[in-house]
């Protein structure tokens, strides 16, 4: 049983600070949180396990929100069935563009990623505008059955669907960094001839890495069409590139919680600092150059030894040999 806390402590910590930030805050604000958190899970796998950096995650957010759209507002209405068909696109556009782009060293990775953002945006909002009705969006929140059980068109019952399916990728990602995958992963980062000469092969791993790190982000995107029931090709503009690194950063690079505690912190303060002054960004940059002087680890990199060092101190979880 100790084991057990001792592995889940964090998540555990995560989740029950959520619970208590939901009695405090705005509703919409607790479900950007979420959905912004899960957003940010598939960069933040990117670049501390896999050391990509990724400006492209909006184009992946983009294709999930988007597919969820069409199906919502050309085709039925259920919730469920319209992000199971943006997680499905969000495989399929990683299985087109990943062969190519993980081939390419880190910052041509970063450019290229960044280009189909560009691509995709200029796509929805031009190419596909007889579609996609260009920047006046698709609006569809009326089109939104009610569902049994968790109705995703009430934002409490949304609420508690995005608190599950975060804990769900959570743990998933927990589990993961725990596996060979990751600790091969995170190899390949490291030295890419040792991963070779173990008899693995780098592109095959991330690849996967790629897939499962962009499914994240088009299961965000979904989210988002769903619980807004509107998109726009405003969501991967270029200038909309940055935030998931932002927050992976401000969070703790390759840390678990970091995402969550990112979220948190960056939507608060555009939240905040914005409704003083006008160029809010200009705070969060020199917010990231401290951190970057700091240490690179980040708001949860910074804090989690110290939490550590409190629960743990006395041995009280000490696993039992």
């Amino acid at each position: 049983m100790m084991n057990v806390f001792r592995w889940w402590w964090g998540i555990l910590l995560a989740f029950s600070l959520l619970a208590v930030l939901r009695v405090f805050l705005p509703l919409p604000f607790s479900n950007e949180i979420i959905i912004f958190s899960i957003y940010t899970m598939g960069c933040s796998f990117l670049l501390g396990r896999v050391g990509f950096i990724s400006f492209g995650q909006p184009a992946y957010l983009a294709t999930g929100a988007y597919a969820t759209a069409f199906y919502l507002y050309y085709f039925g209405t259920n919730p469920y069935i319209g992000i199971l068909i943006g997680i499905l696109a969000g495989v399929l556009i990683s299985l087109i563009v990943g062969p190519l782009f993980v081939r390419l060293r880190s910052d041509y990775f970063a450019l290229v990623n960044l280009a189909l953002a560009v691509i995709i945006f200029y796509m929805m909002q031009k190419v596909l505008a007889s579609i996609t009705k260009g920047d006046n969006g698709l609006w569809f929140l009326t089109n939104i059955a009610s569902t049994p059980i968790l109705d995703l068109s009430r934002p409490n019952h949304f609420y508690i669907f995005a608190f599950l399916v975060a804990l769900a990728i959570w743990a998933f990602y927990k589990y993961l960094n725990d596996t060979l995958f990751g600790a091969c992963c995170l190899a390949s980062k490291i030295n890419e001839d040792k991963v070779k000469f173990l008899g693995y092969s780098n592109f095959k791993i991330r690849l996967l890495a790629f897939v499962i790190a962009n499914t994240t982000t088009a299961l965000a995107g979904s989210m988002y069409a769903v619980y807004l029931g509107f998109v726009s090709p405003e969501m991967t503009s270029a200038h909309r590139a940055a935030d998931p690194v932002v927050v992976t950063i401000l969070g703790g690079v390759g840390t678990l919680y970091g995402p969550i505690v990112g979220a948190i912190a960056y939507t608060g303060m555009k939240d905040l600092i914005s409704g003083l002054i006008g160029n809010w960004e200009l705070f969060i940059g020199f917010l990231l150059v401290f951190i970057m002087l700091a240490g690179e680890k980040g708001i949860w990199g910074t804090l989690e030894p110290l939490l550590k060092k409190a629960l743990f101190r006395k041995n009280v979880f000490k696993p039992e040999r």
